[in-house]
């Protein structure tokens, strides 16, 4: 069975050029974490917040991977305009492992740990795109020799599931970080693209951060009975989950409203879920509040592992500062091209479409015609020069959304609404002008998507 997946992929000329307020950016000034939660690092550097980055990065684990994995690597490829920002690859993995606080929280006896949930996060050179690119966890792959933590090495393995990179790497180096390198070296192997380091977060991370954020709100199209995600029951419509709900969501793979019960499926609610909760992260309600900032960070510090490159309070203050124009419209999620694998109908083959998205990976070009470009805004009448529905300011940025990112409604709407565009409403207001369209319906999962675009109708 053959997967098609031919609007997942953006194969456009030439090399993305950054603004001038984002050329004089450094490359290792900026990480990104699940839902862009590090961004509201800036309050705290703004308000000489220098004791809590220093707390906040006392909490995080790290190895430095540029070492350990050495020189015979793929090569980098620098932007043309020598005074641009470098685009980073940041490799974000959810870890099941069952070890420390992870073990009161999912206490099925399971040994070892595997990447649950592994993403390419792409972050370009002009910092207008980030796109999170999920890698299916059961994706045919050969595993590299890789190395571990302490200097040793694994064994290669041939023929194996990807998520099985990381769980080699934990079996020989006997941690987190030998897993995760084990990982960023398969992932470079497969995309001849480096990556600039990676970010673990576990269950007991998770839990934490959506906690902290006062829950997230999702829409769930379906009733949900999922006995084997500890016993997850959700009513379709809109729901406010907590931190317990939202894991147990996450892992959900199994039971009524979720579908065939594929982990390929699984990844497009795992998508739908870091988008409500980058929407929630960068909501002027959190941002604006320091006490929930700072209990957000704490949770986030607080469960990761990451390269060391990142994990420094001039990376995190830069990450704050180069940050500073994201919204849920300019973060794009999409899955890696696949095909079922003919010879084991449990897995999947990467395509050559998946060649594609990684020469676009390489060359800072975007992996999708999910976020609306420059290019595409001049060619729809202009948001540039003020023409269009707000005036922008210096970055780009419209004045609308410079306000805030509350403003960006991502509401559930079908495309066939009556109520929300059409010759009917014009009418009925007795001007000849229509209403806005709805936001784009894209299948999560299937479709590249960002955090403003509509993925599940409820009612």
């Amino acid at each position: 069975m053959t997967r098609s997946t031919p609007r997942h992929v953006a194969s456009r000329p030439g090399t993305t050029t950054g603004p001038s307020h984002a050329r004089t950016l450094r490359r290792h000034t900026v990480a990104r974490v699940l839902g862009m939660g590090l961004t509201a690092v800036l309050a705290f550097v703004a308000v000489g917040g220098a004791t809590a980055a220093v707390k906040l990065t006392g909490n995080i684990t790290a190895v430095d991977s540029d070492k350990l994995l050495g020189a015979d690597r793929p090569e980098k490829v620098v932007p043309e305009d020598p005074n641009a920002d470098m685009p980073l690859n940041i490799v974000l993995m959810g870890s099941d492992s069952r070890g420390g606080d992870n073990a009161d929280i999912v206490g099925d006896g399971t040994e070892g740990a595997r990447s649950d949930t592994t993403m390419i996060m792409h972050i370009s050179s002009d910092r207008t795109r980030v796109e999170m690119l999920s890698i299916p966890r059961d994706t045919t792959i050969d595993i590299p020799s890789c190395p571990t933590s302490s200097g040793g090495e694994t064994s290669p393995v041939s023929g194996s599931k990807f998520n099985g990179a990381f769980a080699q790497g934990v079996l020989t180096g006997g941690d987190v970080e030998s897993g995760a390198l084990c990982a960023q070296k398969t992932i470079e192997t497969i995309t001849d693209v480096q990556m600039d380091g990676f970010v673990v977060v576990d269950f007991a991370g998770f839990e934490k951060m959506v906690d902290a954020l006062g829950g997230v709100e999702l829409c769930i199209p379906n009733d949900i009975d999922a006995p084997k995600a500890d016993h997850l029951v959700l009513s379709a419509g809109v729901q406010e989950l907590d931190g317990d709900t939202a894991l147990k969501y996450a892992r959900a793979r199994t039971g009524k409203g979720l579908g065939d019960g594929s982990d390929l499926g699984r990844i497009g609610r795992q998508q739908e879920l870091l988008a409500a909760v980058a929407r929630q992260v960068l909501s002027a309600g959190t941002l604006a509040d320091p006490t929930k900032s700072l209990k957000f960070l704490g949770a986030v510090t607080g469960s990761m592992t990451m390269s060391s490159n990142f994990a420094s309070i001039q990376g995190l203050a830069g990450l704050a500062y180069s940050a500073r124009n994201v919204r849920p419209d300019t973060i794009a999620f999409m899955t890696a091209p696949y095909e079922y694998d003919p010879n084991n109908a449990a897995n999947v083959v990467l395509t050559d479409e998946a060649g594609e998205v990684w020469d676009n990976l390489k060359h800072d070009r975007p992996l999708s015609d999910a976020i609306e470009t420059e290019s595409s805004d001049d060619a729809e009448g202009g948001a540039k020069d003020g023409s269009g529905d707000g005036a922008t300011d210096e970055g780009g940025t419209s004045t609308q959304e410079a306000e805030g990112s509350d403003d960006v409604d991502a509401t559930p709407v079908a495309d066939d609404d009556p109520g929300t565009t059409g010759d009917d409403a014009a009418s009925a207001e007795g001007e000849g002008e229509k209403d806005p369209d709805p936001k784009r319906t894209r299948d999560a999962g299937e479709e590249a998507f960002t955090g403003a675009d509509v993925t599940s109708v409820c009612g």
